[in-house]
């Protein structure tokens, strides 16, 4: 099953639930819907409402809450984006300028903001607490992680453990709280909630940790962004501490330098050092580790097309070029 049977499984949810985007997003301040229209519609895969909606089809849920719960996860990830582009500097996202490029860095925050206070204004109207609970947490989480990775910026003693702990908390969270959405919706025993809950971090982690390979592996137009995006902003991730790990003396001088200055300077060197010490095929290997991970605590759900929805998903984050 590939992306697009998965998407065909669950298409009169996915309808439903951009209709519901559609219907949320409209504010009577005009910036507010001609930049979130923008952000919206600019080709996400809508991976992480996707995840809500076989997690809860996966244990059998006939609602409708589903639908609302996987327009708040789409809007709480989209205004990361905004966030994230401000605090980055951030000029190209998905081929296209970025909102903070488009409408200014003040626009993208506040935008930002208006789309999570509606999320939580949305999840509001599930009436059921420990949903609150669940995204009130991952929000919190998201906002640690957005800290935690300025910390490690232009810090070349980042290593494995502080680059993966940056990426369960910006990215992996929000994965996280949707699959175990889906569980809570269907009042599923608290063993299958759990499940989908690993699932969700397990998937989040090898995600991003394909998103970091990107960055170094494919071309601009593959991935809709500017190859070298990380290390212009100093980020250290994995691809850069596996080349610091394996390189020699001289390749681990010109990465400390390369990540404590930051910019494009050294890109071609940091290129060449990436692929002599294989850290790309190293990247890869530990994302798949994590994808595997994410297959195997399905195996607690009862068989049906959505759990191999949801197994294929991790397949995909994994063997994608953008």
């Amino acid at each position: 099953m590939g992306i697009s049977a998965v998407r065909e499984l669950i298409d009169d949810d996915m309808k439903a639930v951009d209709e519901m985007i559609l219907l949320r997003l409209k504010s009577d301040v005009v910036l507010i819907n001609q930049v979130g229209h923008y952000i919206i519609n600019s080709g996400g895969k809508r991976l992480r409402p996707m995840i809500v909606l076989l997690a809860a089809r996966a244990l059998g849920y006939q609602g409708s809450d589903h639908i609302n719960l996987a327009a708040v996860i789409e809007f709480i990830h989209t205004a990361t984006l905004l966030h994230d582009d401000v605090v980055d500097g951030s000029d190209l996202r998905r081929s296209r300028e970025t909102a903070n490029a488009v409408w200014g860095n003040a626009t993208s925050v506040l935008v930002g903001d208006f789309l999570y206070s509606r999320a939580f204004e949305m999840m509001v109207e599930i009436n059921q607490m420990r949903v609150m609970e669940i995204l009130s947490h991952a929000t919190n989480r998201i906002a640690e992680g957005e800290v935690l990775q300025l910390l490690n910026c232009n810090d070349p003693d980042t290593d494995e453990k502080k680059y993966r702990e940056v990426i369960l908390r910006k990215t992996a969270t929000l994965f996280e709280a949707g699959a175990r959405l889906g569980g809570v919706l269907s009042q599923a025993p608290r063993e299958q909630e759990d499940a989908l809950a690993d699932y969700g971090l397990h998937l989040g982690t090898s995600f991003q940790i394909i998103d970091d390979a990107l960055d170094y592996s494919a071309s601009d137009e593959a991935i809709g962004k500017n190859i070298g995006d990380d290390l212009a902003e100093g980020k250290p991730t994995l691809p850069l501490i596996r080349a610091m790990q394996a390189g020699n003396t001289a390749q681990q001088a010109l990465l400390r330098q390369a990540i404590e200055k930051g910019g494009r300077e050294y890109i071609d060197q940091v290129l060449t050092i990436i692929e002599s010490t294989n850290a790309i095929e190293y990247t890869s290997e530990v994302a798949n580790a994590d994808a595997e991970k994410a297959q195997s605590v399905l195996e607690s759900l009862p068989s049906s097309p959505y759990r191999d929805a949801l197994a294929n998903l991790a397949h995909f984050a994994v063997n994608r070029s953008n």
